[in-house]
């Protein structure tokens, strides 16, 4: 009983640690006057207004879901092929390209945003939103190697062969068998990049510089002239887009599977 106690209490304080941030930039976004005021003063929307009826920033909020979005489609487009050979065929080259591609999510963003910086410009192609999702989806593609991997993994042998034995074509053991298994995993890694390149800064901001201003940038660029509860604004956006994309992954799988985790 004191140990289930004890655990009870040191998840609620930790899920209080997590969420206390997140309370605290929502409940400043409401504030009626320009001040980072915690519990919000003279409650207004007037901030909400100012952020969309602000051409600026709402360039820099469409610009990081663009991004994020097509970053998100390009990583699982170069992840799924490979985590299929990967499982299919055992492909030594397929078991390469994975392994190169989760060195790229390992290393610093420093040093990454400088590798891409140099190829880029030495194709003599910067300053495009283009360099920005394919550094993006490089970096991460390694998520959704991971996921679509176990989604593979996740597959019954069995009920393949049984299929192959009653005359299924290899397309139809795909499409029938393997892909609603493995669609959950597939969406979870578009989600998992999607969010990661949604907040991502270094990498954005070295590749493009101010060509692509996406709503990190924009942040960092206003708070040199001091704190705006416009900000505040957009990372609740952002929360709110994570929120919602989370509740995508879980509402058409196991969502502590998809995340690596069992069963809870």
């Amino acid at each position: 009983m004191t140990k289930a106690i004890g655990k009870f209490l040191f998840l609620t304080v930790l899920a209080v640690f997590m969420a206390a941030p997140l309370v605290i930039v929502a409940g400043v976004s409401f504030n009626g006057t320009p001040r980072m005021n915690f519990p919000p003063q003279n409650v207004s929307l007037a901030w909400y207004a100012a952020f969309f009826s602000d051409p600026a920033w709402m360039s820099a909020f469409s610009l990081s879901v663009i991004v994020a979005s097509l970053a998100s489609l390009a990583a699982v487009s170069i992840a799924f092929p490979i985590a299929y050979a990967t499982w299919k065929y055992r492909s030594r080259m397929a078991l390469l390209l994975e392994s190169i591609a989760r060195i790229s999510f390992l290393l610093p963003s420093i040093v990454l945003s400088i590798v891409f910086l140099v190829f880029w410009s030495w194709l003599g192609h910067v300053g495009r939103i283009e360099d920005t999702i394919l550094s993006h989806a490089v970096v991460f593609v390694t998520l959704p190697l991971t996921t679509i991997g176990l989604g593979f993994r996740s597959v019954d042998l069995a009920l393949v062969e049984a299929a192959r034995t009653m005359g299924a074509r290899e397309g139809d053991v795909l499409r029938t068998i393997v892909r609603p298994i493995v669609l959950p995993y597939v969406v979870s890694g578009l989600v998992f990049v999607f969010i990661l390149s949604l907040n991502e800064y270094i990498i954005a901001y070295m590749v493009a510089g101010f060509e692509v201003e996406t709503l990190p940038i924009k942040v960092f660029n206003n708070l040199r002239m001091g704190f705006q509860p416009t900000m505040c604004v957009g990372a609740v956006l952002f929360m709110l887009l994570g929120v919602f994309a989370f509740s995508a992954v879980a509402l058409i799988g196991d969502l502590p599977k998809l995340l690596g985790g069992g069963r809870i």
